[in-house]
């Protein structure tokens, strides 16, 4: 594509504009109507403990009901879509800021926090937890980027049928996006455990990263695959689903481990008395093999729906390299904070295991 139609491609129609409030609207209007279960979440500061409704597989059940688009209408239109979102998280974030910078609340949720620097606090924002109409808009924008990878790939999918261009890539890629994702939905009560949840605000980072990043990004394969044809050999297949079920289970096995100890400090992992350091962190486990363990889980599987693209173009692996940039960068976060929180008990639990993300590596 020319640089000049690539530029009017990206200019959003009304349409386009159109479709995606009415998206959004519709996780948020769903998001009330449909039964959820109240799942208690951490404590903050102030004493109150942040509460979530979870509804997300009730939302694709409904949605899937819906017949008043075409199926191929993301994958015809997905520039538009996509500078459609991005221009919406940016004028979301801007309005944030404005609300974060007037709000006189001292609730943990809602009480502004400023780093000094005006385009640090845009990106990062000021208040945890903000509201709207009685939304949560973190939960919100998170639920409409998880729905909105399924719906764009399914839209790719419909697209790659259309014109004949179905391949095996496309469906074990299809398979793994649509197996993780509704097991990040079927778990969906963990989220309040989440380091977004607790302890990012809501700034441009996490709302691009939930309405850009997760609804986009991290379906670049499934554009790519649309317009490359791929041969997968029966051996590279079966190493290539080896390497999303490794993915899988350390990173679902991982964040199971982790809400289970906080549920039940008590509670056996696998099969022993965990370890605990302070009686705080929990030593044992995937969580005795590296400090991040999770974030390894969720790289292997993501690596692997690159790898279902064979290895003919580096435009598929975009994902995974910008992945490990954004791992390393919220692991040092992280492990800055948890210094601080839990000083001694962090420095011992670092001899313990001394493995950040990667055993032997790293």
């Amino acid at each position: 594509m020319e640089l000049g139609s690539l530029l009017h491609a990206l200019i959003p129609s009304w349409n386009s504009v159109g479709v995606y409030m009415i998206y959004l609207a519709y996780v948020a209007i769903a998001s009330f109507i449909l039964r959820a279960k109240v799942v208690p979440g951490v404590i903050m500061q102030d004493g109150t403990r942040l509460l979530t409704l979870v509804s997300l597989i009730g939302l694709l059940g409904l949605g899937s009901r819906m017949d008043y688009v075409s199926l191929t209408l993301i994958s015809d239109r997905g520039l538009e879509m996509l500078s459609t979102s991005y221009i919406f998280s940016f004028l979301v974030a801007s309005a944030l800021y404005i609300v974060g910078c007037m709000s006189r609340s001292q609730a943990s949720s809602l009480k502004p926090r400023f780093t000094g620097n005006f385009i640090l606090d845009w990106y990062l924002g000021v208040q945890l937890n903000p509201h709207f109409l009685g939304i949560n808009l973190k939960f919100l924008f998170l639920r409409a980027g998880m729905m909105g990878w399924i719906l764009i790939n399914l839209s790719n999918l419909a697209k790659s049928v259309e014109i004949g261009n179905l391949s095996l890539s496309m469906i074990l890629y299809q398979l793994f996006c649509l197996i993780h994702v509704m097991d990040f939905l079927y778990h969906e009560e963990t989220l309040v455990n989440f380091w977004d949840i607790m302890v990012e605000r809501l700034g441009f980072m996490l709302i691009g990263g939930y309405l850009v990043w997760v609804a986009f990004i991290t379906t670049i394969q499934g554009w790519w695959l649309l317009h490359n044809k791929v041969e997968l050999s029966t051996p590279a297949a079966i190493l290539i689903c080896i390497i999303y079920l490794i993915g899988v289970i350390g990173y679902r096995g991982s964040n199971s481990q982790k809400d289970q100890f906080k549920k039940n400090p008590k509670a056996l992992i696998w099969g022993k008395p965990p370890r605990v350091i302070g009686g705080k962190l929990l030593a044992s486990g995937y969580w005795g093999i590296a400090r991040h363990y999770n974030y390894l889980g969720d790289y292997l599987l993501s690596l692997s729906f690159s790898l279902a693209c064979g290895m003919t173009s580096p435009i598929p692996y975009i994902y995974p390299i910008c992945l490990i940039v954004f791992f390393v960068s919220r692991e040092r976060r992280d492990e800055a904070r948890c210094a601080e929180k839990y000083k001694e008990m962090w420095a011992e639990y670092c001899k313990v295991v001394p493995w950040r993300i990667v055993p032997y590596l790293y």
